[in-house]
């Protein structure tokens, strides 16, 4: 299945971030509490999903969230499968705000070990495949954490990423391969090498034309990620905030001319339900153009 040409192009080489709205079941609570709605606010997984729902909807319709500074949109498999304003959220995305849309594929990571954490099993994984292309998804995320520099653990989250990248690819979607390496790491900088150098070996497996994007936590030596950038089959390579503030994360990605941003808590960092729209639209805003502003740097 050929892959919408406008869409590739965006995703290549226009100028913006990507942004990451697929918080799942286990950290809802949190973006939830730092966006002001308690526990206590809300009854049961329903009443979750639904405020949850409501702030990605009010993020997604904001005035900034088009795709003069957002390029794409990283969705979890409820938001796709829901609408804003009577519309499947992945055609809204694309034909109302020119945002390219994604969805997030895995199902949470295991237990550490080797000092990583793999994914879990995705045994429906072709069936959610099929519904995102009928949905109109673009492409894929998935993610594993890596804790310390460990050759072994590296070399199994990486080989584990590839094996999911390839069944992505085969349906007919892009997958945005990401082994974030945690930000809090005593071993940060050696993990960053092993994880470069171990993409790349898997990298110049892939075929001709067989497309993948990396997110990756913004390295402590800049320009580390800038080899992958430039392979071949490489899309584009974007950063993930990880714990970093707002400012923090935009000072640290300005820093990798080759990466752009695909944040998350940074970019709603300081919104809160009980905003009204305009002072919601504003504080936005301003976080938008951070990110931006440090994705074109």
């Amino acid at each position: 299945m050929a892959l919408n040409a406008d869409q590739k192009n965006q995703m290549a080489s226009g100028k913006g971030f990507i942004a990451a709205l697929d918080q799942s079941g286990g950290s809802t609570p949190k973006a939830l509490s730092l966006y002001g709605v308690e526990p206590g606010d809300y009854s049961g997984d329903a009443e979750m999903f639904k405020a949850v729902h409501d702030m990605r909807a009010r993020i997604i319709l904001a005035d900034d969230f088009t795709s003069e500074k957002v390029i794409g949109a990283i969705l979890f498999e409820r938001t796709m499968d829901d609408e804003i304003n009577g519309k499947p959220v992945a055609q809204l995305l694309w034909e109302d705000r020119g945002v390219v849309p994604f969805l997030k594929i895995d199902k949470g990571l295991e237990d550490t070990a080797n000092g990583v954490q793999t994914m879990k099993p995705m045994p429906e994984l072709d069936a959610l495949l099929a519904r995102a292309v009928k949905a109109g998804i673009f492409g894929t995320k998935e993610r594993s954490v890596i804790h310390e520099a460990n050759e072994t653990g590296i070399a199994a989250v990486v080989a584990q990423q590839f094996e999911i990248a390839k069944i992505v690819c085969g349906a007919g979607l892009v997958p945005i391969i990401e082994p974030e390496v945690n930000i809090h790491s005593d071993t940060k900088a050696e993990a960053e090498e092993m994880v470069r150098d171990a993409l790349v070996r898997h990298l110049n497996t892939l075929p001709e034309g067989e497309m993948v994007i990396l997110k990756l936590t913004i390295p402590e030596v800049p320009g580390t990620y800038d080899v992958i950038a430039d392979h071949a089959n490489v899309l584009r390579v974007v950063a993930l905030s990880g714990g970093y503030s707002t400012e923090e994360a935009c000072t640290r990605l300005a820093q990798n001319s080759k990466m752009i941003a695909s944040f998350s808590r940074a970019l709603t960092e300081g919104l809160n339900v009980k905003m009204t729209d305009a002072e919601f639209n504003t504080a936005l805003g301003a976080n938008i153009d951070k990110i931006y502003r440090a994705s074109v740097a």
